[in-house]
């Protein structure tokens, strides 16, 4: 079943005549990425060369996807927008909230039992407004897409960082936070500093136990979590052919970890049969009709050095398995190193639990080469060492794998089928273990490892590799085991090898499912109410936040000098917190509990400087808002890593923190903050982070001259007398600046209505 399908015939009506008026005003030919970027313009009048990097552009995204930790925080902004309905395609997907314990039947039971409310409220804000709601059990939002929404040339924004897994087929899709969403669901231009462009030019074939994982862990070794920010990673060259579809999703949605805006892949045979293998033929003849507008033309790839800002070239061909970890997603390390590294590192070598699935790594293709090698174990008379979990990407996969034995064939190692849900990866896991704090290592086919993640343990070391790796590495129960070389000991004291993977692309009967757990939208129920329970502690309508009073911030106490990586899983954890993503209130009880002190090294434990006791991070926010104080925070490099949580950005705004001042910022949680009405600043000279004192007094000045370019004067007060004073610099534009000025972006719309 196509769904949208009116509006992608009208898309694919006027994609083409969109590219070609782009590449003559810009006297140029085209990339792929510039091609759906310039046909998205909000205001085709208003098609010019926009600076890569530098200038704020307004799009017209064609659709927006939510799943339910994020949706009820950007549906509960919808709402208060006075809107009837939805100016766009939109879906929710509910697979946060589910939590892993013992599997899927009892493990969905007790999610729907526990989540009621919350599915409740997202079912009928979907229903009122024209929302295509995504059952819990239905799956995983970013495979769900790729299965039924993506569409090569199309642009989509969705409340989470790895949205851009859909460029697998060649849609430009960017994480946001909520506000930025309802500025699409309410047909508002959704802005986005136009992105630099890095191209990656594939050759050679991959082989053996090298998978498209191990493409992007590589590329992370290269980039780092930084080195992508404010850029689309577009890929071409011959070695694309040789990905599949699926493969090429799994590359572009760990481009999140490279702080990318998104990343590409060209429309080719490839993409062609994933859409007609998914029940999209008609979608596939309208994007062959117009093959040579989704991709780059012809002259970029003749001379492709000079029509992109930064090109990386990879040779598929010598690729090899890799293990990116612990701690961080760009610490890559090839698997033949493992066995040096792990001993220099003092890492845990012993593998206790293997995870398979994630929106990274759960299509069929992926279960079916982790299958081939949990088959050997029967084969070659071995035994698995380390426990196994496995999260199918949807129920269309979970149950074609199922019929096709494929699961059957995990479970037979003692592989436990977990929900079609994230599981694990957002840290919904239960993990049943001896010492919650124990050092100890997993391996993941997951796309992020920050501490404490997965399982709430600070000591728990992730490394992150390919399904099948992380089924090897389950089974030999060592980190430092090379499939590629090394042999294990069976039951009969023989050494083997295990084969390389192997496992069909897509399902020799076709994809089969009973039912998708899929709602569509409808305007039957336009005139539900939706019903908050004003004593509920899981939903809380929101109030707007109050404009800027028109003066200076003078004399705000310190919060908090977090210390080293502060990723938004730092300012507002996932796991157990995330029952409370609809109640801004409660929720802003995790506030920076995961940052690090720099003045004692200790987490959530910081000075009030009501009292000077040393206590949470949020009971001192509390204090400080209690008394109608705003307070600062000072952080380092890549501020708000990681994840598209608005709520990182809401909970400082909601208890009166109005300054971040950083060394940087990743590009989502800088929107973020923008959005909500904060100051987010950075340090024109990165060591004055050193001059800031942990009982400071800190002022910004000149913002009632603020303006886009402009710089603001810091003043750090200290408790001895003294004081500092340096400059602080802003990406600012006149809108956003507006933004701050009425309190939010949401304030400021309503205002213009």
């Amino acid at each position: 079943m196509i769904l949208d399908k009116e509006m992608l015939r009208g898309f694919y009506a006027s994609y083409s005549e969109k590219v070609k008026a782009a590449r003559l005003s810009l006297g140029h030919p085209l990339t792929y990425a510039e091609k759906v970027l310039y046909s998205h313009l909000y205001n085709q009048d208003n098609l010019r060369q926009y600076k890569r990097g530098e200038d704020y552009v307004d799009f017209r995204p064609n659709r927006v996807a939510m799943q339910d930790a994020t949706a009820q925080m950007a549906l509960l902004q919808f709402m208060n927008a006075g809107k009837d309905r939805v100016a766009v395609p939109a879906s929710v997907h509910c697979d946060h909230l589910i939590r892993a314990d013992v599997g899927v039947q009892k493990d969905l039971s007790a999610a729907r039992q526990v989540n009621k409310e919350v599915y409740d409220f997202l079912r009928s804000v979907s229903q009122k407004y024209h929302i295509g709601f995504w059952e819990p059990g239905a799956g995983i939002i970013h495979q769900v897409v790729l299965e039924n929404y993506a569409f090569p040339g199309g642009m989509m924004v969705g409340t989470d960082s790895h949205t851009p897994n859909a460029g697998g087929l060649g849609m430009i899709a960017v994480g946001v936070g909520g506000a930025d969403a309802v500025d699409v669901l309410t047909d508002q231009p959704w802005e986005l500093k136009m992105p630099r462009l890095i191209g990656v030019h594939l050759t050679g074939k991959l082989s053996g136990w090298a998978s498209p994982k191990d493409v992007i862990l590589k590329v992370l070794g290269i980039l780092t979590v930084k080195g992508g920010t404010n850029a689309i990673l577009e890929y071409f060259g011959e070695g694309v052919q040789t990905i599949s579809a699926t493969g090429r999703a799994t590359i572009c949605n760990m481009g999140a970890e490279l702080g990318a805006t998104c990343s590409l892949f060209p429309y080719d045979g490839r993409t062609e049969e994933y859409l007609c293998r998914t029940g999209r033929k008609e979608v596939a003849q309208w994007a062959s009709c117009i093959a040579s507008d989704l991709c780059a033309d012809e002259e970029v790839m003749a001379d492709y050095m000079s029509y992109y800002d930064q090109v990386l070239e990879i040779n598929l061909s010598a690729i090899e398995p890799h293990l990116n970890g612990p701690f961080t997603p760009d610490a890559a390390t090839p698997l033949s190193q493992m066995k040096e590294r792990g001993v220099m590192e003092d890492y845990p070598m012993t593998v206790e639990v293997g995870l398979v699935g994630s929106c990274t790594n759960s299509s069929y293709e992926d279960l079916a080469r982790a299958a081939s090698v949990a088959r050997q174990v029967k084969e070659k008379h071995l035994e698995v060492k380390a426990q196994l979990i496995i999260n199918p990407g949807s129920e269309q996969i979970r149950f074609t794998a199922e019929r096709d034995g494929i699961l059957d064939d995990l479970k037979s190692i003692g592989g436990i089928i977990m929900t079609n849900a994230c599981g694990p990866c957002i840290g919904q896991w239960k993990r049943h273990t001896d010492d919650d704090n124990r050092k100890n290592s997993i391996v993941t086919s997951f796309n992020r490892n920050f501490r404490r993640r997965a399982d709430g343990n600070p000591n728990t070391y992730a490394f992150i590799g390919s399904p099948e790796l992380t089924v090897a590495l389950a089974i030999a129960g060592r980190l430092d085991f090379n499939p590629v070389t090394d042999t294990l000991i069976n039951k009969n004291g023989l050494a083997v090898m295990l084969d390389a993977p192997a496992g069909a692309t897509f399902p020799e009967e076709g994809f089969a499912v009973a039912d998708k757990g899929f709602l569509l939208p409808s305007d039957e129920h336009c005139d539900m109410e939706v019903v908050i329970s004003p004593t509920s502690d899981r939903l809380q309508r929101l109030e707007p936040f109050m404009p800027w009073d028109g003066n200076d911030y003078v004399d705000m106490p310190l919060l908090i000098k977090t210390q080293g990586k502060c990723t938004t899983d730092h300012i507002s954890m996932a796991g157990p917190w995330l029952k409370f993503r609809g109640h801004l209130q409660n929720i802003s009880d995790n506030l920076l509990m995961g940052a690090v002190n720099a003045f004692n090294g200790e987490s959530n434990k910081v000075k009030c400087q009501l009292d000077g006791r040393y206590v949470e991070v949020s009971t001192a926010a509390k204090a400080y808002k209690a008394h109608n104080i705003s307070s600062v925070v000072i952080a380092e490099d890549n501020y708000g890593e990681g994840s598209s949580r608005e709520h990182a950005a809401m909970e400082p705004r909601f208890l009166n923190v109005k300054v971040v001042l950083a060394k940087s910022f990743a590009r989502i949680h800088e929107t973020n903050l923008k959005k909500q009405g904060m100051l987010a600043l950075t340090f024109s000279d990165k060591c004055d982070y050193e001059r800031v004192r942990e009982d400071d007094r800190i002022s910004v000045i000149g913002l009632k001259g603020m303006s886009p370019g402009s710089q603001l004067t810091i003043i750090a007060k200290h408790s001895d007398g003294t004081e500092d004073s340096f400059l602080a610099d802003h990406t600012y534009n006149e809108t956003q600046i507006a933004w701050f000025q009425a309190g939010s972006a949401l304030n400021y719309s309503r205002k213009g209505q």
